[in-house]
């Protein structure tokens, strides 16, 4: 399979002197480049995955009428930080 390139991109000549300050040992601009644009990508998908296993999540929770309400969830939360201030509050007595 060719390789193919990406568009150059244009930064300020500061931008570009601090780019080339952290390079790695050996490691051109070029490599940087591809490093961060493919960590993006792959971030990216993993999102994209992120967000649709939650939609099926939610659609299946509606559509199976499960699910716990918002509100005793937010009261479970309060009763257990409540729970944890207590303790606290013993332990620095």
């Amino acid at each position: 399979m060719k390789t193919a390139t990406l568009p150059p991109v244009r930064v300020a000549p500061d931008f570009r002197q601090e780019l080339e300050s952290v390079l790695a040992p050996g490691e051109t601009l070029s490599q940087l480049v591809e490093s961060a644009v493919r960590g993006l990508v792959e971030k990216r998908k993993h999102q994209a995955e992120f967000v649709r296993r939650g939609m099926v999540a939610i659609q299946d929770t509606q559509r199976t009428g499960g699910g716990v309400a918002a509100q005793e969830v937010l009261a479970r939360l309060e009763a257990k930080l409540q729970a944890a201030r207590q303790t606290q509050a013993r332990r620095t007595r």
